[in-house]
């Protein structure tokens, strides 16, 4: 992999939790024990994820930055053993990251053996402000481990499943069945609908007061992206579109989803909700976009694809 990844995959700035630069080095996984071969390694790094939380530790010298808490093994075998879960993640200038699941430890316990490498919290809450390899290691870290707690049982027979090439598989243990099962991302569409210099945006009533974002759903079964974006439209809010064109991808495990980012020119413009999922929908002015908070709005949060896709829109007017 090459030292100007990933800039040389995409030609715009990449979204947060994106293109971090590890290499997943998936031709190592199917080596016998070199899992715990890298584990005894002391300078492998392992990546703690606590009940959906990142492990994030503040510098005193600097507190508006935040870095992530990764962990040298040597000095922390001991948290393998008390992991639910293990698995690679890759390697980036050949030092080996694992992800390790500690939700089976209390708070308190949590607490007494890292409190001097930083606190678990929600990513989302600082996700911003990461570093891009951190932000997208911790990311890819607990979506890897949501999987892995949501997938400990076969789906075909209902046996226990067990952990397989260096936890990028989980494996029936029935004898008679031995169902593979592999990580899976729900594809998501999300997509900014335009009509001149107006911009369509919806909100559900679970989010912060004021605050608006771009439309999304998730992609069906035997269904193009291209369609999903205009069902999701116009499910939502009664609008048809025409010209979808592609943006950009985000991966969100929030908690198991790949953001792929669109615009859609309005084909209609009257709005009228098809079901209960939006509190509100409204066009919004370029000028009110650049005014937001002067008219009681908040844009989505900062790492998120919605954003991107507004501030790209709105950037292309100058």
């Amino acid at each position: 992999m090459s030292d100007d990844y990933p800039f040389d995959l995409i030609a715009k700035r990449p979204n947060h939790y994106g293109f971090g630069g590890l290499d997943r080095s998936a031709h190592i996984r199917e080596e016998e024990g070199w899992l715990e071969t890298l584990l005894n390694l002391p300078e492998t790094r392992l990546v703690p994820v606590w009940r959906g939380q990142s492990l994030v530790a503040v510098d005193d010298k600097q507190e508006e930055q935040p870095r992530a808490g990764l962990l040298n093994a040597g000095d922390h075998r001991e948290l393998v053993s008390q992991a639910s879960f293990v698995a690679f993640l890759g390697n980036r200038g050949g030092i080996g990251h694992v992800a390790v699941d500690l939700s089976p430890l209390e708070e308190t316990a949590v607490a007494n053996i890292l409190a001097a490498h930083g606190a678990f919290t929600d990513l989302r809450r600082i996700g911003p402000l990461l570093e891009r390899f951190e932000g997208s290691v911790l990311a890819y870290a607990r979506g890897l481990m949501y999987w892995h707690q949501r997938h400990q049982f076969c789906g075909v027979c209902g046996h226990p499943t067990e952990s397989r090439k260096g936890g990028h598989q989980r494996s029936c243990i029935n004898t008679e069945c031995q169902a593979p099962q592999f990580p899976r991302t729900d594809p998501a569409v999300i997509m900014l609908v335009h009509d001149g210099d107006r911009a369509l945006l919806g909100r559900q009533k679970i989010w912060a007061p004021g605050m608006y974002s771009t439309l999304a759903g998730f992609v069906e079964p035997g269904e193009t992206l291209e369609e999903a974006v205009a069902r999701e439209v116009y499910e939502e809010t009664n609008v048809r579109v025409r010209d979808v064109v592609y943006h950009s991808s985000q991966p969100w495990p929030f908690p198991a989803s790949l953001m792929l980012g669109f615009y859609a020119a309005a084909k209609t413009t009257d709005i009228n909700p098809n079901d209960m999922e939006l509190e509100a929908a409204e066009w919004f002015t370029l000028d009110q976009l650049r005014n937001f908070e002067a008219i009681g709005r908040h844009m989505p949060r900062r790492d998120s694809i919605s954003r991107r896709l507004i501030e790209d829109w709105m950037a292309g007017f100058d």
